[in-house]
């Protein structure tokens, strides 16, 4: 048994920064351990080969980054929690995370394969991660077959030239709302981080690396793009919570404006065709189309946030429901 946490993961995937972001922020003793030669071990004690793969100081491993995340709320419940104290808050923070690991990461990975100055220089750059040597040629070999395997895999996850415009266009109403909050403040529900900042901050991160994405951010959102390197180490912040009776800031209602116009009714269609039987999701949000095949894990997702808004005491329905509301994303919620 070690007294320290050890995340097994990979500076290209958004759930990696994610989590090690969490663990700077809440001061638990960790190392970072990335490459091809120690990955293939840690998923080995895992059921879904993903990374990040965390091994706890207890011995025990763990590689959702959600459940990671409420794992290490229960295990240090006064150590910088990363769930608000209000119910309500609370819920919305749970939210907004589902929707940036859900739905924006589809955003992480369009920018990343659709384009060949993205395809290139980030094949090439995530096999020099993982192999940490062994020589050029090798490197862009393998770099050209992980390549082909992920473009491969783009229109199963969705991320078609077809469907991107509406990828991007909800993306880029994040960033906006995000670049009109981050001039004043760093966090969304006060002056310390919630898990929301950290699920945002995940995907985001990838956006301010690849060439076409980080192009977009410096020219039209250069504070979300400098908020990046804020966020991914936060240890030296205190902070506070917000109390209940002020006001959320604009970045949230925004935030749910583009949950309820684009997420809530993808989660909706991605369930009716997995109950219908039918092998194609499809909608229409922002004006624009999206076609893909179903998924039962983004089934799993609308149940869960369904369960967690029910199991909302009165009080905190009676405040937050309205806010839903408002956002178009109430009904999708109790439905």
């Amino acid at each position: 048994m070690t007294q320290r946490y050890e995340i097994h993961g990979a500076l290209g995937s958004p759930y990696s920064l994610k989590v090690r972001a969490v663990m700077r922020y809440r001061r638990l003793p960790h190392i970072w351990i990335h490459g091809l030669a120690t990955q293939g071990a840690a998923l080995a004690n895992v059921r879904a080969p993903v990374i990040p793969v965390v091994r706890f100081p207890d011995d025990s491993w763990h590689n959702d980054s959600t459940p990671l995340i409420h794992e290490l709320e229960r295990r240090h419940p006064a150590d910088r929690s990363l769930i608000p104290p209000d119910p309500a808050r609370a819920f919305l923070a749970a939210l907004i995370e589902d929707f940036a690991d859900e739905w924006l990461t589809k955003a992480m990975f369009g920018y990343r394969w659709l384009e060949d100055i993205d395809q290139i220089q980030m094949s090439r750059w995530l096999a020099f991660d993982a192999l940490k040597g062994g020589g050029l040629e090798t490197s862009q070999n393998n770099a050209e077959i992980f390549r082909q395997r992920q473009v491969s895999r783009m229109a199963i996850v969705g991320c078609t030239k077809d469907n991107f415009p509406l990828i991007e266009a909800s993306t880029r109403a994040v960033l906006a709302a995000l670049e009109a909050h981050v001039t004043d403040r760093h966090c969304l529900f006060g002056t310390r981080p919630s898990i929301a900042e950290f699920g945002i901050y995940g995907q985001l991160s990838q956006l301010g690396v690849d060439p076409t994405a980080q192009t977009m951010m410096r020219a039209d959102y250069p504070y979300s793009f400098r908020w990046l390197s804020h966020i991914d180490d936060m240890s030296g912040i205190e902070g506070e919570w917000d109390a209940v009776e002020t006001p959320l800031p604009p970045v949230v209602p925004a935030l749910l404006d583009a949950i309820g116009q684009v997420y809530l009714p993808f989660l909706l269609a991605n369930t009716a065709a997995l109950e219908a039987g039918h092998t194609e999701v499809r909608m229409t949000a922002m004006g624009l189309p999206y076609v893909q095949g179903p998924f039962g894990y983004q089934a799993k997702c609308l149940a869960a946030l369904r369960a967690l808004h029910a199991a909302l005491p009165a009080s905190a329905r009676q405040n937050v429901d309205p806010i839903l509301d408002a956002a178009g994303c109430l009904a999708p919620l109790v439905a």
